[in-house]
């Protein structure tokens, strides 16, 4: 019904200059979208209102109502076609929407009357999000197929949410900071088969990221109670989901994505949870479930580290103290974490693993695959717990005594989808479905066991690594010659050799008609960081962005080495803020010229002085575009020739601005940009496969040596 208008809707944006990712794609469409359904829902009040012989009270003025600036109807009426006649377009449109409708949009975040009602979340929406359509007409076009959607059925509701799903899907497969935003939904739908949740039960996602685990819960406690009365589809509606997001662009998709699933109201928060102290958390704040994949990798202030009992920069590790805090007793957990959780010796991980079994009855422990999240470049495990009822006594590091004659277990299971996950080959739910079924009873089978708690030991740090007895190790097994027709199989050239044919491929063909100009020339902001001395720094405050986080064509957040400044000094020193979507240049070693994107990392920045900051005119170069272009040998050459220095090589930043650089039309950036997106994946398979060379030559090694000293060779 409505696949074609978003079809349509991403041909627009493919053409547009200031969307260059699937992440402006799907941002630009969210906020279209949002007032389209807030319009159909004003619309439905309106005419509810008018039967019950009342006036409804709209929440926009009438300037802003969709009927008035986006799709004004020809005679007036509410489903007539769009009057093109006085419908706006070109800059008369993208100055009501810049100048007028954004900023009387974020006014409603101070009128409302608190954050879970819907004119709070229109002015918390449009306070994180900007227009980034620049042409006016782009815009027209896309107001008109957004235009086509209906919110109206629900048969209507449950075709867009899919498609607005699918979106997110292609979000989280496009690479870079996407795939932080999507957690696969077969992985959701069994965590939540597992866990099971009620209906009148309050189910919580501090990490809500997309409103997955919200979304697949609403869809489960629907099928599973299909007989519901009024009053529990109010509460289903109103008091069971509830989640808080950190980051402005997942904030803005969770709502929609839940509002799309028909949730009218979402109960999101926009807010860092971590800043919330343990010790403030009281007996009203508790949920019955909670269902999370809280981010992993990222690090956390020392000023956010003094909420938690456990103080660690790891910020997976303070999400589930803080989920283990706010269940109430009896509530149940399914948290995604990083599998090292399970087996890491840092104090942080021992207390954090003696935390959970003291405090929960931890039951299951589901460890995925490689793959299982694109782009993470992580495994992970699932931690199915209940609080009270824990595995060790409080303080003693001792088994509990058993439960009805049984001793205390823990179930196992490990994933094996006999297949290498990745974006065309993704999870499924068929690859579950044994896993989901074996839960019920903790059965025994050649891919799940249960270990006895009593195991468990102090001195070796409450190690829960997944071992599964049922596989034998075999490399005693294996003779040399086997192992090497292995390693002669991990063919590691052919793979180079066709990759590098793609590259080939991709940049020959237009190459020589190719415009180029100079960097500075493309840029709309193109100035040097700040002079920050050791004095000027502080514990916390303003990010210093420093050289060594700019990485190859990749950020490296290093975030617990981050540098700090504070406001007072930020003004004192007229700093430049740095912002997403910036590109900085290291005019630094090693090598001089690299770059990276800053991504959202939910704090303000500002960067070196050594750092060059690039802010690129979108419609002459898109930043992946340049991004990709510098870490090419012929960019790298060209810096290298106008550095300057003995000792240590440095570009000046006038130098730097001189370099040549490439600029074909828009469309062919993009075009290259997925190319590239595309063979860098394969860079992914080559590194596995250099992976296995050496696992299979490390197996040889003790093949040998075993065969040597046992007679054998």
């Amino acid at each position: 019904m409505f696949e074609q208008a978003f079809k349509n809707i991403d041909d627009v944006l493919w053409k547009e200059a200031g969307c260059t990712t699937e992440l402006d794609y799907t941002e630009q469409t969210s906020w279209l979208l949002f007032l389209k359904y807030l319009d159909g829902l004003e619309q439905d009040r309106a005419d509810e209102a008018a039967l019950d012989g009342k006036k409804y009270t709209y929440i926009l003025d009438k300037p802003y109502r969709w009927e008035s600036w986006a799709a004004p109807r020809i005679g007036g009426g509410k489903d007539g076609k769009i009057d093109h006649n006085k419908a706006m377009v070109g800059d008369d449109l993208t100055d009501f929407v810049n100048r007028k409708l954004f900023p009387y949009l974020t006014g409603f975040k101070q009128k409302a009357s608190g954050p879970n009602t819907i004119e709070y979340k229109i002015g918390e929406i449009f306070g994180e999000i900007k227009n980034k359509i620049q042409s006016g007409y782009n815009l027209r076009e896309i107001i008109d197929h957004i235009d086509e959607l209906r919110f109206r059925s629900q048969a209507e509701k449950y075709e867009l949410s899919h498609l607005y799903e699918a979106k997110i899907k292609n979000m989280g497969n496009a690479g870079r900071n996407g795939g932080e935003y999507y957690t696969p939904r077969p992985l959701i739908r069994a965590i939540i088969q597992v866990v099971q949740p009620k209906l009148g039960e309050r189910i919580y996602d501090g990490a809500v990221g997309s409103a997955g685990f919200l979304c697949e819960s609403f869809d489960y406690l629907k099928k599973t109670n299909p007989q519901r009365t009024t009053t529990q589809d109010k509460t289903l509606q109103t008091r069971t989901f509830y989640g808080k997001e950190k980051k402005s662009l997942a904030y803005v998709i969770a709502i929609m994505n839940m509002i799309l699933h028909g949730i009218e109201a979402p109960n999101i928060i926009h807010t860092n949870t971590l800043s919330e102290n343990l010790a403030d958390i009281q007996e009203k704040d508790r949920y019955d479930v909670v269902l999370a994949n809280p981010p992993f990798g990222g690090k956390e202030r020392k000023e956010v580290q003094q909420n938690f009992p456990i103080r660690t920069g790891e910020t997976a590790f303070l999400f589930l103290q803080h989920f283990i805090k706010i269940l109430k007793a009896g509530g149940r957990g399914g948290v995604v974490i990083k599998n090292t959780f399970l087996s890491n010796t840092d104090n942080a991980s021992v207390s954090l693993r003696k935390l959970l079994l003291e405090s929960c009855n931890l039951h299951t422990v589901l460890d995925c695959p490689g793959g299982t999240f694109q782009g993470a470049g992580v495994k992970t495990v699932v931690l199915f717990f209940e609080k009270g009822a824990p595995i060790l006594r409080h303080g003693s590091g001792q088994a509990q005594s058993s439960v009805e004659g049984q001793a205390r277990k823990i179930w196992f299971y490990q994933l094996d989808p006999g297949r290498n996950l990745g974006k065309t080959n993704p999870l499924n739910d068929d690859d579950l479905a044994e896993f989901v079924k074996l839960q019920k009873t903790f059965a025994d089978s050649p891919k799940s066991w249960s270990i006895d708690v009593a195991a468990l030991s102090e001195a070796e740090g409450f190690d829960l690594s997944v071992k599964n007895p049922n596989v034998v190790p075999s490399a005693a097994h294996r003779c040399p010659n086997e192992i090497m027709t292995d390693v002669a199989a991990c063919n590691i050239e052919d793979e180079e050799t066709r990759f590098a044919g793609d590259l080939k491929v991709i940049f020959t063909a237009q190459r020589d008609r190719w415009q180029k100009k100079r960097l500075a020339e493309v840029c709309t902001t193109f100035t040097d960081g700040d002079w920050i001395e050791s004095k000027d720094q502080s514990e916390d405050g303003i990010r210093l962005i420093q050289t060594g986080n700019v990485g190859i064509g990749v950020f490296k957040d290093r975030a617990e080495k981050a540098r700090f400044i504070s406001e007072v000094t930020f003004h004192r020193l007229s700093c430049t803020e740095i912002v997403t979507g910036d590109c900085l240049i290291s005019r630094l070693p090693d090598p001089v010229g690299r770059s990276c994107i800053i991504p959202d990392t939910g704090q303000r920045m500002i960067t070196a002085v050594d750092c060059t900051i690039v802010r690129f005119d979108t419609k002459q170069l898109i930043p992946e575009f340049f991004n990709y272009y510098a870490q090419s040998p012929q960019y790298l050459a060209d810096v290298n020739a106008e550095t300057t220095g003995t000792t240590r090589s440095r570009i000046s930043r006038s130098n730097l601005g001189e370099i040549k650089i490439p600029a074909p039309s828009l469309p062919e950036q993009k075009r290259i940009i997925a190319e590239l997106d595309s063979l860098l994946a394969r860079t992914q398979r080559l590194e596995s496969i250099y992976q296995r060379k050496l696992a299979a030559l490390d197996e040889l090694k003790k093949s040998l040596l075993h065969q040597a000293f046992t007679g054998e060779l």
